[in-house]
């Protein structure tokens, strides 16, 4: 037997202070009143046991903040604990110890006291606080009523502890029996063995108790529900089975087997491809050793069913009538040359080879200019199926490819179901508005449309829900979008960009009288010798009614006057009146003009430049005003312009410095003056590099007086060295200046190809200059020749100068 040390030996302690070997504790937290068996296998533990059993009997235990460390420290256990008194020890074969202990009264643990066998501890003894109270009452039925409630719950512990624990008296004691009976965290009875006031201590084991009957409240609702749904399909099971037996013995059809043969019927009459009849075949073998009536069933019934019902081989045949395929386009279509001789060469090839690959094409263009309308007539023309769907606002990438059949109600993507539902494998696939997708956790559908619109991929396109490659090549794509700045780069290089720009005015002057007007007449009932419209009528809704690059809003006001016609009509009981529409009638019926548009300056002015600018809805003329006003050189620019016409203004005010001499000014004009430049309507926002020139003229013009000619206007952008840069949009630009009354229109130089796009009328009626340097503009603008330097405008913009003008 070890030889322990007597306490009265501990020289660290003062004698009033009791001593007591240490037992450290693993899970488990002893409380006063509590006898409880505890397996001691520490050597330390089983020393100090020892100890105890020679002297009183008494050991301090302490629980351990982390039980997996084996030999604690001072700082590794609580210091609140318990003196406890051994009642039992016994020695087990296996060396370790089984104990029982008593647990007396709480202590503080004031030293640690380490010695070679085990460890000592002084301690504060710390009895329970006497409590007077009118709560003692409350608190100890509250107590009981909630630990009742517990064990009702529970069902872990005896509903003979309930009469126990009512029976007690003492607060303290109560709250430590009800303390270690409940299944709580070893913190929180820590927290409790802590609370040294026993009404403290009974509130926080009140509050404790309410938490835990919450939480039990809630695990048995979820019980009495998890076993309702069981016992909801135990009985469908049963019912079905019973139905099963029953309709064997009346000899009626057992439907499922039914079902297998028809469906090894279309299988084998389906000319699927080899993988995708192998696949189905495997997943029939599996449907006829599952029970008809459980879920992975359905999920393999459904499965088959779309493989065999997708249109594996069924095709329509091209129509290959090149004189056909163009009267059927230019019935449905005004304009669009470049996307009808698209498809007329795609029916040549045709015609050529026996098979090739369907041609991607993407039409971009604003909206209302027939994108969607013209992939319906490619389908007429052809002689094809047509199925369109939508990409607006798509983000989920299985849209595409289809959900894996692990999810439950999965499907194929929105491609094999448009296959499916027009039933042929070569039908015109319209994707519409392909710019309009989106991206976020679900995937990226841009990426997954990537192998639908590769010709060298989507003769193997893999849906996720079939499983097995399907054939696209033979599907003509046609997507549309109003710009290109949304679509990927990869995805863009995927299809053939066909740009539709928007109509010009007699161009929408022609579908109106062409397509919108006996399409309204007929929607309203009207006969088209019964109601008129004048050109000058459809002008004035064009022009001030409508503002768009296509043809809706027009559509919608000549439906609207329709309406007003036909009311007219009824009320005058004159079933034959006809009705001639003309300027005067159109704001009878549509009102106030809601737009206006630009026409040319009643005279020439000093120091005004009309320049020409490209919108959404077609172009625009762009007044440029300049005035000069004594100053100190400031340069003011208004007109809520963007960054680029801020820099184009002050490249023009550098290009006019640097010409002063040839422009008569003096040499240091614009340190007496200042120059404020607007752009009228000052509430839209303009930007763009197209108006460098017409500043520069209009600077020129303020600061020589010489006046700009009303019937002239310009479009270019310049550099300072005076150069003219080209621009986009030209068409648009000439149609504005043609309807604004404009005779003269300067353009750039490396502009003069894009002509032969502009139809032969408006050019007839203009007179177009082709620059490429800025002093060929004054010239042409203010009628004086503006002389170059020797060196030229490309080795030195300072032309003459004595100094060199710094920027």
């Amino acid at each position: 037997m070890t030889e322990f040390i007597d306490h009265t030996d501990i020289q660290e302690n003062p004698a009033d202070i009791p001593v007591y070997p240490l037992l450290p504790l693993r899970d488990i937290v002893i409380f006063p009143y509590m006898v409880t068996p505890l397996f001691v296998g520490r050597p330390r533990s089983i020393h100090a046991l020892e100890g105890a059993m020679e002297k009183d009997k008494l050991v301090f235990l302490a629980t351990q903040k982390d039980p997996k460390t084996d030999e604690p420290g001072e700082d590794d256990l609580y210091d609140i604990g318990i003196v406890g008194q051994v009642i039992q020890l016994l020695k087990l074969p296996d060396g370790t110890v089984k104990v029982l202990i008593e647990g007396k009264h709480r202590g503080r643990l004031q030293s640690f006291m380490d010695r070679d066998e085990c460890v000592f501890a002084s301690i504060e003894p710390l009895p329970d606080l006497p409590v007077e109270s009118p709560e003692v009452e409350a608190l100890l039925r509250s107590a009981c009523e909630t630990f009742e409630n517990y064990v009702n719950l529970g069902k872990k512990i005896p509903s003979e502890m309930v009469s126990s624990v009512s029976g007690i008296s003492d607060p303290g004691r109560l709250a430590d029996t009800i303390a270690a009976h409940l299944n709580v965290r070893i913190p929180d009875k820590q927290e409790v063995l802590s609370c040294i006031n026993p009404l403290d201590r009974l509130e926080l084991l009140l509050a404790m108790m309410e938490r835990e009957v919450e939480i039990l409240q809630i695990e048995k609702k979820i019980r009495t529900r998890v076993k309702s749904q069981m016992e909801r399909s135990q009985k469908e099971y049963y019912l079905n089975e019973q139905m099963r037996a029953i309709q064997k013995e009346l000899g009626e059809k057992d439907e499922f087997k039914q079902e297998i043969r028809e469906l090894e019927g279309k299988i084998s009459k389906r000319r699927m491809s080899k993988e995708a009849t192998d696949k189905a075949l495997a997943e029939l073998r599996k449907l006829k050793m599952m029970s008809p009536m459980s879920a992975e069933a359905t999920v393999v019934r459904n499965y088959i069913d779309w493989l065999v019902t997708l249109p594996w081989r069924k095709g329509t045949k091209d129509s290959i009538d090149l004189d056909r395929a163009e009267a059927v386009l230019e019935a449905d279509h005004y304009g669009l040359e470049k996307v009808k001789e698209r498809i007329i060469e795609y029916l040549a090839v045709q015609a050529l080879v026996k098979k090739i690959k369907g041609p991607i094409l993407c039409l971009v263009g604003p909206p209302g200019v027939g994108k969607t309308s013209l992939g319906r007539s490619v389908a007429k023309s052809l002689g094809r199926k047509f199925v369109r769907m939508s990409l607006g606002g798509m983000r989920d990438e299985a849209e595409i490819r289809g959900h894996r059949r692990t999810y439950i109600g999965a499907m194929p993507g929105k491609v094999i179901q448009g296959l499916r539902k027009v039933g042929v494998r070569n039908p015109v696939f319209l994707l519409d508005e392909i710019d309009k997708m989106s991206t976020d956790f679900r995937g990226d559908p841009s990426s997954a449309l990537l192998e639908v619109l590769d010709p060298e991929q989507n003769n193997a396109f893999g849906d996720h829900f079939l499983d097995v490659d399907y054939d696209l090549s033979s599907v003509l794509f046609i997507a549309t979008a109003n710009s290109l700045y949304s679509i990927p780069r990869p995805l863009q290089d995927r299809m053939e960009i066909i740009r539709i720009e928007g109509y010009t005015e007699e161009e929408k002057l022609a579908i109106a009288q062409r397509y919108l007007l006996p399409k309204q007449l007929e929607t309203h009932g009207l006969m088209e010798e019964q109601v008129n419209f004048s050109e000058s009528s459809l002008y004035e809704i064009i022009r001030r009614y409508t503002r768009e690059s296509g043809v809706r809003n027009l559509e919608r006001e000549i439906a609207n006057v329709c309406r007003k016609i036909a009311r007219e009509l009824v009320k005058s009981k004159d079933k034959k009146k006809k009705f001639s529409v003309g300027v005067t009638q159109v704001k009878k019926y549509l009102g106030v003009p809601r737009y206006s548009y630009g026409v040319k300056e009643d005279e020439n002015r000093v120091g005004m430049t009309t320049g020409l600018a490209w919108t959404e809805v077609g172009g625009e003329l762009l007044t440029i005003e300049t005035a000069i006003l004594p100053g100190q050189g400031k340069l003011t620019v208004t007109g809520k312009l963007g960054e680029v016409m801020r820099e184009s203004s002050q490249a023009a005010l550098s290009y006019v410095r640097s010409r002063w001499q040839e422009l008569g000014l003096e040499k240091d004009f614009y340190h007496k003056l200042d120059i404020h430049i607007h752009v009228p309507e000052g509430a839209i926002p303009k930007d763009g590099p197209s108006a460098g020139i017409t500043m520069a003229t209009a600077l020129a013009s303020a600061l020589t007086g010489r006046a700009v000619d009303r019937d002239l206007a310009m479009t270019g952008e310049i550099t300072l060295r005076g150069r003219v840069l080209p621009i986009g949009g030209l068409k648009e630009k000439l149609l504005a200046a043609k309807r604004a009354g404009i005779t003269k229109v300067i353009i750039p130089q490396e502009n003069e190809k894009n002509l032969e796009e502009v139809p032969a009328q408006i050019l007839k009626s203009l007179t177009v200059v082709a620059v490429d340097h800025m002093d060929q503009v004054i010239e042409e603008a203010l009628g004086e020749s503006v002389p170059m330097s020797p060196l030229g405008p490309a080795e030195d913009y300072v032309a003459n100068a004595e100094e060199p003008v710094r920027h």
